[in-house]
């Protein structure tokens, strides 16, 4: 059988099943910037995240929302636009590593580290510009 134009991997599961997956391994790296799991995994949740991310960097509420619909909870979500994303503005691309470790024990499987490139803890938050506020002539007492 020919694999001409069949893009992403199955992992052995039905479509529902991987979207599952890949929205529980994105909400994971997000929550606790670093996760380990099989290679093949690692380098499937990598394109996953870094889409969440740049819509995060915009921050409108469109991006937003969608950024909400593609992981599992809230919390997640909110960390990610609101705590993630502002650290990460010195990058346009780029934004996640992966990192052989070690062979399961099990089964012999490659695991994979992925983790954020800059260090979250170590960024400052990139402030936006603060409105100037323009000095109104106080009012006359009469």
């Amino acid at each position: 059988m020919h694999r001409h134009g069949y893009q992403g991997r199955k992992f052995g599961r039905e479509r529902d099943q991987r979207e599952a997956l890949l929205a529980s391994l994105a909400e994971s790296l997000i929550l606790h910037e670093s996760i380990e799991t099989t290679l093949p995994k690692a380098k499937e949740i990598v394109p996953y995240v870094e889409r969440l991310i740049t819509k995060a960097k915009k921050g409108d509420l469109h991006n937003r929302r969608s950024v909400i619909a593609q992981l599992q909870t809230l919390e997640a979500a909110h960390k990610l636009v609101d705590d993630i994303a502002p650290k990460l503005g010195s990058r346009s691309s780029g934004h996640l590593r992966i990192e052989r470790t070690t062979m399961r024990r099990g089964d012999n499987a490659q695991l994979a580290r992925v983790s954020f490139v800059d260090s979250l803890k170590d960024a400052p938050k990139v402030a936006k510009p603060a409105e100037k506020a323009v000095d109104l002539p106080a009012k006359e007492k009469k």
